[in-house]
């Protein structure tokens, strides 16, 4: 077999989907969600330093982006593992936004 066989058997198999390109780009939804945690952690320290409460729309909306990643695996995958995360930052996300939403009301 050579270089050009292998080359095409490869492209069928991968429907001429670049596998590094993928890689890369799962790749970078971690570094996203890392870089997203660290900025509102520091947000949310500063915030609460300052005096100016505790906002915890901000952690919601930030583990919603994990929340969201983990129920995409479990409905593509199956993955049992998939399932237990993703209901577990739905609750986390749930409890954080009905604080927010609770204490935006009862400072009105």
């Amino acid at each position: 077999m050579d270089k050009e066989e292998i080359l095409a058997k490869s492209r069928a198999e991968n429907k001429n989907k670049d596998v590094y390109w993928y890689e890369i780009s799962k790749l970078s939804g971690s570094v996203t969600t890392t870089v997203m945690l660290v900025i509102a952690g520091v947000f949310f320290a500063v915030q609460a330093i300052t005096g100016g409460g505790l906002n915890f729309g901000l952690w919601a909306l930030v583990l919603s982006a994990d929340m969201a990643n983990h129920w995409f695996k479990y409905i593509k995958l199956r993955l049992g593992g998939e399932l237990l995360a993703a209901l577990c930052y739905t609750l986390l996300v749930s409890v954080m936004s009905g604080y927010h939403i609770y204490s935006l009301i009862a400072a009105a």
